[in-house]
């Protein structure tokens, strides 16, 4: 559909993933409600920057591992250190790669990608490694920009419509169970495994 991959941003924009107007702007704290999420549940979040998401899930998935997945290695240390300061036993960081997220097979119940799916140099890839780590039942949780709508203040290359998106992970073998319409700028599109 002529979607053209974005460049990844780069660990000079922690200021812009940690800025105090997030909650107010994304309403971060309804996309976790939307995710569900039960004291045991193993969760990844691929392409976690800085971890703003992380701690907030891991306080929730008590019992369960939370995977804070990055390419970058300075957004590794970041995450590392805010790990260490707040004690946090449930994470585990991962480095991860372009082509895969490096995590084990069958290993996660849910994936949180936030605004980092469009910037995937090789999508097909990256969606076949995050099914090959969800368990059978398990949930994609897709966060982007809605593509639709030019209210929503972010360059075009950085937002995604309900079809680009649904289209691509189906080509992928998932299907689009919800996409959730309660966040100011964004999707929240819920993918399960598609059954054969």
């Amino acid at each position: 559909m002529g979607r053209e991959i974005a460049h990844v941003m780069g660990f000079q924009g922690i200021g812009w993933l940690e800025r105090p107007e997030r909650e107010r702007e994304e309403h971060t704290e309804q996309l976790l409600e939307y995710m569900e999420i039960r004291p045991e549940d193993h969760i990844a979040d691929i392409g976690a920057g800085s971890g703003y998401h992380v701690f907030k899930i891991a306080a929730l998935a008590k019992k369960g591992t939370v995977f804070a997945v990055d390419i970058q290695d300075e957004m590794l240390v970041a995450l590392r250190e805010k790990k260490t300061a707040g004690a946090f036993r449930n994470v585990s960081v991962l480095k991860g790669a372009e082509k895969a997220v490096q995590l084990s097979e069958n290993s996660v119940d849910k994936v949180l990608m936030v605004d980092v799916y469009h910037e995937f140099a090789f999508p097909f890839e990256m969606v076949a490694s995050i099914k090959r780590a969800l368990r059978p039942e398990g949930k994609l949780y897709l966060i982007e920009y809605r593509g639709e709508d030019d209210s929503v203040p972010i360059k075009k290359l950085h937002k995604m419509t309900e079809e680009q998106a649904t289209r691509e992970m189906e080509a992928a073998g998932f299907e689009l169970l919800k996409n959730h319409d309660g966040l100011p700028w964004q999707h929240c599109m819920v993918f399960g495994v598609k059954q054969e």
